[in-house]
């Protein structure tokens, strides 16, 4: 995991992302590939309101431009390799195309306040279809503990068994790892196996195992991330895909929207 990608944009949640991002790139003696999306205005296209529409882009160009300047003099005093690339367009499908030879993203899991853009959905989006894990950081976070606590959160399917190789290199730099088993009555890979899997990359986890007791799975991990003071936790996203987490509510969606700690989320 050498390749981060970072999402650069001025909004309320990129000092966030930036910190994080410089974390997780000199921990792995990496490079933070940038890139600023011009995001395209809602009413572009709209050929009732073409004026409008210029306007509107050539504001969000030069409040972008302002942005690059500041942050190209920050990056230069930061000790890690970096680059930095600006096109206009929609954010996620900016980020999905950039991300051909990343190897994490990194953007916010929500923000709270109303954007101009889609900032809100995205880190759902890009679990969804740009097939790279996702390192989803609270926009209030200060920095990323690369080398802190982790807890995976495991149900044994495919989504979390993909998170969980991903994490490897990650896993490497922790303090200590703690595998969660929730038996929620749909485990189809053991925690056991999992616990192997890691060990074999010199990574020894806890195991732990919950039940619900009447609990939801988001109520029980977010109280672990609370009781065990974790740092970051690893999980699978969409499992059982957006649609019946919106129906029905889900973890990824209630830990996007409530996590206090990044969530390094793949698919």
């Amino acid at each position: 995991m050498k390749n981060v990608l970072l999402l650069v944009h001025d909004d309320q949640g990129q000092e966030s992302r930036l910190q994080a991002a410089l974390d997780l790139t000199r921990a792995l003696d990496g490079h933070l590939a940038c890139l600023d999306v011009v995001a395209v205005p809602a009413l572009v296209g709209d050929p009732l309101a073409a004026d409008a529409s210029a306007i509107l882009l050539q504001d969000e160009r030069a409040r972008e431009d302002r942005n690059i300047e500041r942050l190209r003099a920050r990056l230069g005093c930061e000790d890690v390799a970096w680059d930095m690339r600006s096109l206009v367009g929609d954010l996620a499908p900016a980020l999905e195309d950039a991300a051909a030879l990343a190897d994490v993203i990194v953007v916010n899991r929500t923000l709270t306040a109303t954007t101009r853009h889609d900032l809100k959905e995205l880190a759902s989006e890009l679990i969804l279809r740009s097939g790279k894990p996702i390192l989803a950081v609270p926009e209030d976070a200060s920095s990323f503990e690369v080398r802190g606590r982790a807890i995976v959160a495991w149900d044994g399917s495919a989504a979390c068994t993909a998170a969980l190789r991903a994490a490897v290199p990650l896993l490497h730099l922790a303090e200590s790892v703690i595998l969660l088993e929730i038996d929620d009555g749909a485990l189809e890979t053991s925690v056991r196996d999992a616990a192997t899997y890691l060990s074999r990359h010199d990574i020894h986890p806890l195991i732990r195992f919950e039940k619900l007791l009447g609990r939801t799975v988001p109520d029980v991990l977010l109280a672990e991330i609370r009781d065990r003071r974790a740092d970051y936790m690893v999980m699978g996203g969409y499992g059982r895909g957006r649609l019946v987490e919106t129906l029905f509510g889900g973890v990824t969606r209630a830990l996007l929207r409530q996590s206090p700690v990044p969530l390094f989320v793949a698919r």
